[in-house]
């Protein structure tokens, strides 16, 4: 099926609301005539393929100019920690494979990583999505395309064979499938109020993992209760003339001081207050009261992730009761989502309002300070960001300690969790039919992600000979823990 065929397709093939189950199964069974579930198997770069690094540098263009190396820098590591910063490049390649015609709302970037414990409002340890950058409705499969094409670039790095890679693809793609028929058949309100808390986590863990794996898993999950602001304050925060000050380490952490003249720098602090007095606004009003409790005391600009890096992105340290009463929040550049170009435009003017709506919709329950806003900045430009707290109980995933055991049921519970995150906002029922009860969709997707794995690995050299030969500018520095 070709693009203009597949996007034809997308838009013929959506329920009007309230159709029957029957109507929306039929739906689906007609989506799977219209682009077999093999046919996802195929990945072969377009003649006409985009130059990899041209996209990475046309997204370069309007970031921190001075970050940008650390970006390549961190890129060009690994095949897999190069997937991570490309995005953009997967996002211009899944637009010429076939698609389902169906779609949902998608994170965009669902690589294993992205997939996290986290806390509940309720102080409840959480498995769940994390990075929304990319939101946009698109179609569901992309999600799944990018989750398994991870998992396989991880498994080669940990040396695990053809047939082990195959079986963990396999095996995570079954978990969505057979979650989704679940979905499918539950009350609306029962997908809503899905979720994977703590206490299922070590009751898969039990029945999937040996004893190493489920002491690993305990280990990460009292960890993740002891990454909250006060741990953040302990190690980010140096004590200034009696006062909590953020510590400067530079270039992955500055402080806002540090960064302009006197005369810039208090346009710039009287711009942050701003931000977090209007941010403020987008919150449930129970959560603003508790957000009028703090005062901003200090601002830096940090240095986060492998794609992200060069995008502005802020810390905020906010104190309440006293000096020892900290709340570190996070407010990042949100730009226009890398599946635009391929799915449509945001309904949403501000690109923070869309990474927000789209988090709210996909998972089970999201940061209580989570909101958006609008900046003036003191370069006379606009630029939206989304603000959530630094740290919140945050584990996360160490494929490279994995053995083949051990990401195999990762890979299961990502598989559910995504199934869940789409359930919510697509047509949950046309989309298990589509899947069906056999394994030629898990089968096809077994052979895409070990392409796509072939193909990142060829960008990735690209990126590494362009650094070596001069092309690209590249400082190489540790991700902060």
């Amino acid at each position: 099926m070709s693009q203009s065929q597949s996007q034809n397709a997308t838009t013929a093939m959506r329920a009007s609301p309230h159709t029957t189950p029957e109507e929306r199964t039929a739906l689906g069974k007609a989506a799977r005539r219209a682009s077999p579930r093999s046919g996802h198997a195929e990945y072969r770069p377009a003649s006409d393929r985009p130059d990899p690094l041209g996209i990475l540098e046309a997204q370069s263009a309007a970031r921190v100019p001075e970050l940008v190396p650390i970006r390549y820098g961190r890129m060009m590591e690994s095949p897999f920690r190069f997937y991570r910063g490309a995005a953009a490049i997967m996002a211009s390649d899944l637009a010429g494979t076939p698609r389902s015609g169906l779609t949902a709302q998608l994170c965009g970037d669902a690589h294993l990583l992205n997939f996290r414990l986290l806390a509940s409002p309720e102080r409840q340890l959480m498995f769940d999505i994390n990075d929304f950058d990319e939101t946009l409705p698109g179609p569901w499969e992309w999600d799944v395309k990018r989750l398994t094409t991870s998992l396989v670039i991880a498994g080669r790095a940990n040396g695990f064979d053809d047939d082990e890679r195959a079986h963990i693809v396999g095996a995570t793609v079954r978990a969505y499938r057979e979650a989704m028929i679940r979905f499918a058949g539950m009350r609306s309100l029962d997908v809503w109020y899905a979720k994977i808390d703590a206490d299922l986590l070590e009751s898969l863990a039990a029945g999937r993992l040996h004893h190493r794996g489920q002491k690993n898993l305990a280990r990460a999950m009292a960890k993740a209760r002891t990454r909250d602001s006060l741990q953040a304050f302990d190690k980010l925060t140096e004590t200034v003339d009696g006062r909590p000050r953020i510590a400067a380490d530079p270039p992955l952490l500055i402080p806002a001081g540090d960064l302009l003249p006197d005369i810039e720098r208090n346009a710039l602090e009287r711009q942050f207050r701003g931000l977090v007095e209007r941010y403020g606004r987008t919150l449930a009003s129970d959560r603003r009261a508790l957000l009028e409790d703090y005062r901003l005391a200090d601002v830096a600009r940090k240095v986060v992730g492998v794609g992200s890096v060069g995008t502005r992105c802020w810390i905020f340290l906010l104190l309440g009761r006293d000096n020892q009463d900290p709340l570190f929040l996070q407010a990042k550049e949100a730009d226009t989502s890398v599946l635009a170009a391929h799915v449509g435009a945001s309904r949403y003017r501000n690109q923070g309002e869309r990474v927000v709506s789209g988090q709210r919709l996909m998972q089970a329950t999201s940061d209580i300070f989570l909101g958006w806003e609008r900046v003036d900045g003191i370069d006379g430009k606009q630029r939206d960001f989304y603000v959530r707290q630094l740290r919140d109980w945050k584990g996360i995933a160490e494929p490279e300690n994995m053995r083949p055991i051990g990401m195999k049921a990762f890979g299961e519970l990502c598989g559910v969790t995504l199934a869940r995150a789409h359930a919510r906002s697509g047509d949950r029922i046309a989309i298990a039919a589509y899947l069906g009860k056999g394994d030629a969709f898990d089968r096809a997707l077994a052979d895409f992600a070990e392409a796509y794995a072939d193909q990142n690995e060829r960008d990735h050299q690209a990126l590494v000979d362009a650094v070596r030969a001069g092309r690209l500018p590249a400082e190489q520095l540790p991700l902060a823990a």
